[in-house]
């Protein structure tokens, strides 16, 4: 091994670089999911539609179809409108 990198291990202390290690690894994940944001809005449009099963309540169901159109229009896989009446 290097010399200089003999010196940078020897002064750094392990808990110090597994935490950077573990951070960067976070922020990652996190870009990474962030990233593709139609999969985060179609789980979050699936959870609103469960929710909206339990109650169905119309107020809720609007604001659904209104994300529903929005995901249609943003993204390439199309969820199908749901029936108010």
């Amino acid at each position: 091994m290097f010399l200089p990198w003999k010196l940078i291990f020897q002064k750094t202390n392990s808990k110090y670089l597994i935490l950077i290690l573990t951070c960067s690894l976070f922020v990652f994940a996190l870009f990474t999911i962030t990233a593709n944001q139609c999969s985060v809005d179609y789980y979050l449009i699936s959870q609103d539609i469960t929710s909206y099963e339990q109650t169905l309540d119309p107020e809720h169901c609007e604001n659904i179809l209104e994300k529903i159109d929005l995901y249609n229009v943003q993204c390439n896989s199309q969820i199908e409108i749901l029936d108010c009446g």
